[in-house]
C-alpha cells in the first residue's frame, strides 16, 4: 500500500510507523489479552501509559516541575472558555491579541465570562501580519493576555514570544507545539489541540504554571476546574484513553527522531521549499502573509483564480497530495507541514507546483 501525502490542517497526518504500531497492539496491547481501549482508565496498565505520556512530552517540551500537564477530552476551543472560567476573577477583564480567525473564536468563548478586551489586531489587514508589541494597549489589571501562536487559518506564526510583564501569557499552541524549542517558563499557559502536531483528534494538552491554579476564577462546576483534573492526574471523568494513548505513541515517536530540534530544522526545511516555488513563480502562485510573520506550519496561497484553485486541488489529489484546499474562510490552497510530513512531501508538492504553473501559467 502506498500512502499518499496528506496536507490537512487537522486533524492531520500521524507517524506511519506510529499508525502501525497502534495496529499492531490494537487486539492484543502488550501481551494483556485485551485492546488498551478496552481497560479501565483506572487500571495499573493504562495508568502506566498516561505517565508515560506525560513523563515524554515533559521531556521532548523541556516543562518544568512547577508546570501541571494535563489530557483533557475535546480540543482547545473548550479550552478557551475554560481559561477564563479558571484564571480572570469575576469582572476582571482579560487581554487579546488577534492575529487570525482562532483569536477571534478564543474572544467569543470568553465573552460569557470576562470583560475580552482586543489589545490589538491586525483584522484591518486581513490578519496578513501581527501587531508590533509597542502597539499592544494592555490593561493594567487582566487576569492574562491571549495569543494564538500560529493561525492555522491564516498562516500567520509569532517568532517571537512577546513579553507581557508579570500578566501570565496563555498562548493557544495547536499547530505549531513540539515544532520547534519552546521556553515554557515565558507562558502562564499553553494549550493545544492535540490533532495536528500532537496525535489524533478529541483530546488536548494544556500546560498550566501551579501558582495559577490556585486562583479563585468564575463561579463554576468541578469537571470545569483546572485544579481539580491536576489533582486527579486528569482523571477526574473518564478520559479518552485511546486519543491519550496514541498521543504517547507519537511523543515517543518525536523524541526517537531527535526531539524538538530535530523538527526546528526539517519544519524551517519543508517551509523553505513551498515559500521558494511561491515566490519564484512570478506571481502566479501568491501568499499574501508579510514575510517576518509567515507560519512555518500552514502555508496559505492563492492562482490567478477560484477555477484555477480548484483545478490545482483536484489534480493535486490525483497525483497523491491531500487536502491541499484552502479553509472556507479565506479560500485558495492551504499546505500544512505539520512534524509528521516528511521533507519528500514539501518537494513532492513544489514539483508538483512547478508542473502545475508550467501546464497553466
Amino acid at each position: 500500500m502506498t500512502r499518499a501525502y496528506n496536507f490537512s490542517a487537522g486533524p492531520a497526518a500521524l507517524p506511519e510507523v506510529v499508525l502501525r504500531q497502534a495496529q499492531e497492539e490494537m487486539l492484543d496491547w502488550h501481551g494483556a489479552g485485551a485492546s488498551i481501549v478496552e481497560m479501565s482508565h483506572r487500571g495499573p496498565e493504562f495508568m502506566a501509559v498516561a505517565a508515560e505520556a506525560e513523563a515524554d512530552l515533559r521531556t521532548l517540551l523541556n516543562v518544568p516541575d512547577d508546570y501541571a500537564v494535563l489530557f483533557l477530552p475535546g480540543g482547545a476551543t473548550t479550552q478557551q472558555a475554560l481559561i477564563p472560567m479558571n484564571f480572570a476573577s469575576p469582572g476582571q477583564p482579560a487581554d487579546y491579541v488577534l492575529t487570525g480567525h482562532w483569536g477571534k473564536t478564543a474572544v467569543k468563548q470568553a465573552m460569557p465570562y470576562v470583560s475580552a478586551y482586543v489589545a490589538a489586531s491586525s483584522e484591518a489587514n486581513a490578519f496578513r501580519d501581527i501587531p508590533e508589541r509597542a502597539a499592544w494597549q494592555l490593561s493594567p489589571d487582566a487576569a492574562y493576555v491571549h495569543i494564538t501562536a500560529n493561525e492555522t487559518i491564516h498562516g500567520v506564526e509569532f517568532r517571537d514570544i512577546p513579553d507581557t510583564g508579570n500578566v501570565p501569557l496563555v498562548a493557544d499552541f495547536s499547530s505549531s507545539i513540539a515544532s520547534e524549542p519552546l521556553d515554557i517558563r515565558r507562558f502562564g499557559v499553553v494549550y493545544a489541540g492535540a490533532q495536528k502536531n500532537l496525535g489524533p483528534v478529541g483530546i488536548a494538552v494544556v500546560i498550566i504554571r501551579r501558582d495559577l491554579l490556585e486562583r479563585s476564577g468564575q463561579p463554576r462546576a468541578d469537571i470545569f476546574t483546572y485544579a481539580s483534573h491536576a489533582a486527579r492526574d486528569s482523571m477526574l471523568n473518564t478520559p479518552p484513553t485511546w486519543n491519550w494513548y496514541l498521543a504517547g505513541l507519537v511523543f515517543k515517536w518525536m523524541l526517537a527522531e531527535g526531539g524538538v530540534v530535530e523538527f526546528a530544522k526539517r519544519n524551517a526545511a519543508k517551509a523553505a521549499l513551498v515559500y521558494g516555488a511561491i515566490d519564484a513563480s512570478g506571481g502566479f502562485y501568491r501568499n499574501e502573509v508579510a514575510v517576518s510573520a509567515r507560519s512555518r506550519m500552514n502555508i496559505p496561497f492563492f492562482l490567478p483564480s477560484t477555477e484555477l484553485d480548484a483545478r490545482f486541488v483536484a489534480d493535486a489529489k490525483a497525483a497523491g497530495l491531500l487536502a491541499l484546499k484552502g479553509h472556507k474562510a479565506v479560500g485558495g490552497i492551504r499546505a500544512s507541514l505539520y512534524n509528521a510530513m516528511p521533507l519528500a512531501g514539501a518537494e513532492a508538492l513544489v514539483a508538483f507546483m512547478a508542473d502545475f504553473q508550467q501546464r497553466h501559467g
